[in-house]
């Protein structure tokens, strides 16, 4: 059987990816599938970047605005609805565009990543836990550099569950953790655009960015949901920009720190995104978002490709 064909657009924050996935999925009967793990929870808009009320009416979106702050979405439960969505654009005889940056959320999707199944293990959960809040959670993440540099390197610094997880699963079974993902083929025709800038050109985009969300109301959305009751130390709220705006609201930091450190964290950010799609890689189509006539070359890119796959 066929594989049908899947179009991806990936590539650092701020680099233009939900423009041109709404031009080309307009153009192309297309329908929008996020994979950006930042974009799951309702009422963190402006933080996210998510695409706008405006933007999501021009064409279907779908995963996004599933779960509320305090709820969480296993990789695997993800990775089950995203496969489902796809299967259904496919069935309505149109394209799905995946969009996003999340790079493991990406590959769980589309090359079949399977997550460890190891039953959650509570008290050495418990003890992690303790560490954590003892010593700090660049601590707990230099351990698992040790042990498993791979996983460490896809995990953020701020994502203290996902350290613990990864080490839960690395003690209870002996093994890496990255080394028990189970990844394979895709079962799509994947066809990979990537785009990029200069690091500097980026970087400003990124300051830009940043300015704009605290113009947007940025500080509002934060205490909004902090009266709503949503505690700080929720996983969701260590998204960059939250956890910042947080302190801000709380009088340990001022707004223009907190844009310095977003500044510097969403730098890191970026070269860890990097790391996931690089530019080297063949299998991806790269374009600087500014090119001429970037829009009808990467249309006819993927037309070409679902030819002469004679699907």
């Amino acid at each position: 059987m066929s594989k049908l064909p899947v179009v991806l657009i990936v590539g650092p924050t701020a680099v233009g990816k939900t423009e041109l996935a709404l031009r080309l999925a307009e153009k192309m009967q297309g329908e929008i599938v996020s994979v950006d793990s930042r974009l799951f929870y309702r009422g963190m808009d402006i933080g996210t970047a998510k695409p706008s009320k405006d933007e999501m009416s021009r064409v279907p979106h779908h995963l996004i605005d599933i779960v509320n702050p305090d709820e969480t979405l296993s990789l695997a439960v993800f990775q089950q609805m995203a496969q489902e969505i796809i299967a259904g654009v496919h069935e309505r005889g149109r394209l799905p565009f995946l969009v996003g940056g999340t790079g493991q959320y990406i590959r769980a999707v589309t090359q079949g990543w399977s997550p460890p199944e190891v039953t959650p293990n509570d008290r050495l959960r418990e003890i992690l836990e303790g560490m954590q809040e003892e010593r700090g959670k660049e601590w707990l993440h230099a351990k698992l550099n040790i042990l498993d540099p791979e996983a460490a390197q896809a995990i953020d610094l701020r994502n203290v569950r996902r350290t613990i997880r990864a080490l839960e699963v690395i003690f209870t079974t002996g093994r890496r953790f990255s080394e028990q993902r189970g990844s394979g083929d895709s079962s799509y025709h994947l066809i990979t655009i990537g785009l990029t800038r200069p690091r500097e050109e980026l970087y400003q985009r990124v300051d830009e960015r940043i300015d704009k969300m605290f113009a947007d109301g940025l500080m509002d959305e934060v205490r909004g949901l902090l009266k709503q009751g949503y505690s700080p130390t929720l996983p969701s709220m260590s998204a960059i920009g939250y956890r910042e705006c947080v302190s801000v609201a709380q009088g340990s930091m001022t707004v223009e720190q907190a844009k310095v450190e977003m500044r510097r964290i969403t730098r890191v950010f970026v070269r860890r995104q990097s790391n996931w799609f690089k530019e080297s890689d063949s299998s991806i189509h790269w374009f600087h978002p500014e090119r001429e006539n970037l829009l009808n070359e990467i249309e006819n890119l993927i037309r070409n490709s679902i030819k002469n796959r004679g699907l």
